[in-house]
């Protein structure tokens, strides 16, 4: 990487030639790995002239780098950072420069950091059997035609799109999209007005809780349920009961009386995979109806239905304008695209894009544009195609592999979806085995998190099937099996 002038700064109280000032700030960089082996230094000429000193100044002060091999001199080319150049030892230690005189435990107000949340592995792609939910699968993912999309958003005709300030509006063609296909395919009818573009789910549920909740409010939420839910609910200062689900997801009639506003899972419910029956919703609605509260339905993984169609979702059998429905293209394109949408009421849209506006303005119109084509353009459905294909091969095969050795599934998605909710022996702790699994090769997610309060179960565990080729499941459950035994 070319490095610029502007970087250099002489000290006028350095005790010592310009020449050698020159070496140590040029050597001090390498040692602290701010420059790196390969990255140019800028021509004796610039830094003269930025620097205000002789060029000959510049020059001596290279060479004797040159000479001590900090730097390495290419014909015609210029002056580089050495292959070899010296390494500090203390370069990953953690030190930085300066100190840090402010006491955080007093400065900080409010504290982010701590939850309980899934561990999620950088290097997962490393392992030959990463039983982990939510990451994208290289093969089943259509690269060269999103690839095609993004160089489309990235046209002349495109240039609004690309380079626009929205404020607080949305890309029309991505808001059409979601109208006409995506939520008619849930039974629900929605105008553009109603239906705001977030950065992912989290970002939507993050946003509905700002909105509908104070430390006055009541939420109810699944336990088990989605960590990042509980997180968000506890940095909103609102009262917070968890209520646990059965084979059935929520039950309606444990939700206390006074709640303000209940997140729930119907279709799929997280992590149990339970997917509410119809008259159940019909009981959710008519409770909150009677209980005047609200409804916040997170509807992820409803696309992948290769075992029977899913239900519709609670939003569409609404006639009072109590749901709140969230929706996301990152579980079901890929999961570093983060984007999402809220659809409710417009009053409540209002709200949350005056709120999305302080924050962060708008997601970038270029993913927005992008997205728009790929759906547009048949790719998605294609492309959704082909992973209910291939997770429908994967789960037949982890479901004889986990009954073949005797594992516990606690609970399956009746449609399809993409991971088993799996439970061992009381007395098992699978956070440690997930931690002697990975010496084998093996990834798979513990439960505890997904359970609130101190004291959680810690026998229950998630396998994944998104992200794992067919023919390594069978070996892979073995292993567990093994381990668990």
């Amino acid at each position: 990487m070319p490095l610029v002038e502007d970087i250099f700064f002489l000290d006028p109280q350095f005790q010592g030639t310009l020449q050698s000032q020159i070496q140590q700030i040029v050597a001090t960089a390498i040692l602290s790995g701010r420059f790196l082996p390969g990255d140019k230094l800028p021509s004796s000429r610039k830094l003269a002239a930025h620097l205000g000193i002789s060029r000959i100044t510049v020059t001596l002060a290279y060479n004797e780098l040159v000479a001590d091999d900090y730097l390495r001199s290419a014909s015609k080319s210029g002056y580089f950072v050495s292959d070899t150049a010296p390494v500090s030892p203390d370069l990953h230690s953690g030190q930085t420069q300066g100190s840090d005189n402010v006491d955080w435990s007093l400065a900080v107000k409010n504290r982010f950091s701590g939850a309980r949340l899934v561990d999620k592995h950088p290097d997962w792609r490393q392992y030959p059997f990463p039983f982990i939910y939510g990451q994208a699968d290289p093969e089943l993912f259509n690269q060269s035609n999103w690839r095609l999309c993004a160089l489309q958003a990235l046209g002349k005709r495109n240039f609004d799109a690309l380079t626009v300030d929205y404020a607080e509006a949305d890309d029309p063609e991505l808001i059409n999209f979601i109208v006409r296909h995506t939520l008619p395919r849930r039974g629900i009818l929605a105008r553009p007005e109603q239906i705001l573009i977030t950065l992912g789910a989290q970002n939507a549920l993050w946003m509905a809780a700002q909105i509908l909740l104070d430390e006055d409010s009541h939420a109810v939420m699944e336990n088990p349920g989605y960590p990042g839910l509980r997180d968000i609910l506890q940095h909103s200062r609102c009262g917070i009961t968890a209520t646990s689900v059965d084979a059935g997801g929520l039950p309606p009639d444990s939700i206390p009386t006074g709640a303000d506003v209940v997140f729930i899972t119907p279709s799929h419910q997280c992590p149990t995979t339970a997917t509410m029956p119809m008259e159940r919703r019909r009981r959710m609605l008519k409770l909150a109806q009677d209980q005047d509260f609200l409804i916040v339905e997170d509807d992820y993984e409803f696309e992948m239905s290769f075992l029977t169609p899913p239900s519709p979702a609670l939003k569409s059998l609404d006639c009072d304008g109590r749901v709140i429905y969230v929706g996301s293209f990152s579980k079901s394109i890929f999961p570093g695209l983060r984007l999402g949408y809220l659809v409710g009421s417009e009053p409540f849209i209002r709200q949350a894009r005056a709120l999305r506006s302080t924050t962060l303005r708008h997601p970038p119109g270029h993913i927005q544009r992008t997205t728009a084509y790929f759906l547009a353009r048949g790719h998605y459905d294609a492309m959704i195609g082909q992973m209910r294909r291939a997770f429908q091969k994967r789960r037949n095969t982890m479901d004889a592999a986990l009954r073949h050795c005797g594992l516990d599934i606690a609970g399956s998605a009746s449609f399809g979806g993409s991971s088993f909710w799996m439970k061992a022996r009381d007395y098992v702790d699978m956070a440690v085995v997930a931690h002697e699994l990975r010496k084998n090769g093996v990834l798979l997610e513990p439960g505890a998190p997904f359970f609130d309060g101190e004291e959680t179960p810690r026998h229950y565990y998630r396998l994944a099937y998104s992200s794992i080729a067919d023919d390594k499941i069978s070996k892979g459950v073995q292993l567990i099996a093994q381990a668990l035994s």
